[in-house]
């Protein structure tokens, strides 16, 4: 099966999201498109989940397994209407990018703060 966005983590299919190390302990969480609500690119900061593996430190974001994330300066905040938002980190965002624009909705908005929409 050919994917349209792959690295180690990530994993963008026909149909969903794949992100791989999202669940306790290697759990794979399967977002299909018609969920997302909105997605945000994030510039990555020492306070804005950078040095976070996995997990959350904050009660609205949880960060999925990223032994590189340290090393990244881009993320995405994913709106799939509860009140947790899955912050992932591609390891080629315009990649990711790409490949998810060709499956959302181009009427979803991204709301609040300073982080730039995607969709």
């Amino acid at each position: 099966m050919a994917f349209e966005y792959e690295d180690r983590w990530i994993r963008c299919t026909p149909e969903a999201i794949e992100v791989r190390g999202y669940y306790f302990p290697w759990g794979t969480k399967h977002i299909p498109y018609g969920s997302i609500r909105s997605i945000q690119r994030v510039n990555l900061g020492a306070l804005t989940g950078r040095a976070r593996l996995w997990g959350t430190a904050h009660p609205g974001r949880w960060a999925s397994l990223d032994p590189g994330r340290a090393r990244k300066k881009v993320g995405f905040d994913l709106q799939l209407g509860g009140p947790v938002k899955p912050l992932i980190t591609p390891d080629d965002p315009n990649a990711f990018e790409t490949a998810v624009r060709a499956h959302v909705d181009p009427g979803v908005l991204a709301t609040g703060g300073r982080r730039s929409s995607i969709v």
